[in-house]
C-alpha cells in the first residue's frame, strides 16, 4: 500500500464523518426545566413541517412536536435542546451521535425499523396527496399516470414515488422543505404533492390554491420517536413518558390544539400499545411496559 493511499483512507473517513455532521441547523429551541444537574438531551425536527414544527415569531420553532417534547422534558425533569434542520439529514446525524433521538414525527416503516429503534406511535399518519385548486380530484393512483409528484427529501413519500415510478411513469421532484414541495404544485411544476395527512391538511387550511385530496389506501403508519439501535434503555424511558402523556390526556389535547379535531376511538393519541415499539415491526420488545400508566376507564 502506498503512502498516499494510507493517507487517503483516514481522510475519506473524516470526510464521511464531516458529511454526517454537516446538516445545517436552521434554528434551536430549548424546552424543559433548567438547572437540574443533568446535561440536556439533544433531538431534532424538520422546522418546515407545519403544524408539527415551524418557525416561531419569538425565535426557534413551534408546533405539535415542540409542545409534545416540552411535556416529555417536564416529566423527565430534564432539558431537551431541539435543533431544526432538513429532514433528509436528521437520521444520519442521529446515527453519527449528534442527537440522542429525533423529535421529528418519523414514519415507522419496516425498512427503518430494521435499522433503528422506535417508540410506539403517538400519532397515526397516512399518505395523502395535495393538489392545486381546480385540478380534477384524484380517485386512484392510476390518475397519477405520467404525472410529476413533489415530495420532501428522505421521506416515505419520496420512497413511494420511487417505488411506483416505473409502474405509473411518474416524475419525482424532491425538495429540502415541505413548503417548497407545495409551491411546486401551486406553480404548476408538479401535478400533486405527497406528504403526511396532517401536514397536507394544515397546508390546505393556510393556502387557498392548495387542497387536500386523495389518501392512499393501506398507508396508515405509526409516527414514533426513533433512536439508534444501541439506545434501548432510552427508548424505554421515553416511551414510558409518552404512555403517561397519553393516559393523562396531554397528547389528545395537543392533537386537538394543532390539528383541529379531537382524536377518535382507536387513534394513537389515546391508545397505549403493549410492549415497547410499534407491534409487528422489527425492534419491537414485548416486555410489559413499566410506565404504570393506563388509560382511564
Amino acid at each position: 500500500m502506498s503512502r498516499s493511499t494510507a493517507f487517503r483512507r483516514p481522510l475519506a473517513a473524516l470526510g464521511l464523518a464531516a458529511a454526517l455532521f454537516a446538516t445545517p441547523v436552521l434554528a434551536q429551541t430549548t424546552v424543559g426545566p433548567a438547572n437540574t444537574g443533568q446535561p440536556p438531551l439533544r433531538c431534532a425536527v424538520d422546522g418546515t413541517f407545519a403544524p408539527h414544527a415551524f418557525p416561531s415569531l419569538q425565535g426557534g420553532v413551534q408546533g405539535f412536536q415542540v409542545d409534545l417534547f416540552a411535556e416529555v422534558a417536564k416529566k423527565l425533569n430534564r432539558q431537551i435542546v431541539i435543533d431544526s434542520a432538513s429532514f433528509s439529514g436528521l437520521i444520519p446525524a442521529m446515527n453519527a451521535g449528534r442527537y440522542d433521538f429525533l423529535c421529528a414525527p418519523t414514519t415507522v416503516t419496516r425498512e427503518r425499523a430494521e435499522n433503528l429503534l422506535f417508540t410506539e406511535g403517538y400519532l397515526f399518519t397516512e399518505l395523502q396527496f395535495g393538489i392545486r385548486r381546480g385540478t380534477p380530484p384524484i380517485r386512484s393512483d392510476e390518475d397519477l399516470r405520467g404525472k410529476t409528484i413533489s415530495v420532501n427529501k428522505g421521506t416515505p413519500y419520496e420512497a413511494w414515488v420511487n417505488n411506483n415510478r416505473e409502474r405509473l411513469n411518474l416524475t419525482l421532484l424532491a425538495f429540502d422543505t415541505q413548503p417548497d414541495a407545495v409551491q411546486a404544485v401551486i406553480q404548476g411544476r408538479a401535478y400533486a404533492n405527497l406528504s403526511g395527512n396532517t401536514v397536507v391538511k394544515y397546508s390546505a387550511s393556510r393556502t387557498p390554491q392548495y387542497i387536500a385530496d386523495y389518501v392512499l389506501p393501506g398507508t396508515r403508519f405509526h409516527w414514533g420517536t426513533p433512536f439508534r439501535r444501541d439506545s434501548a434503555a432510552m427508548r424505554q424511558t421515553i416511551e414510558n413518558v409518552i404512555e403517561c402523556l397519553k393516559a393523562d390526556g396531554t397528547v389528545a389535547r395537543l392533537s386537538e390544539k394543532w390539528f383541529g379535531a379531537a382524536p377518535k376511538p382507536g387513534d394513537a393519541e389515546i391508545t397505549i400499545f403493549p410492549g415497547y415499539g410499534p407491534p409487528d415491526m422489527p425492534g419491537y420488545d414485548a416486555t410489559p411496559s413499566t410506565s404504570g400508566c393506563r388509560m382511564p376507564g
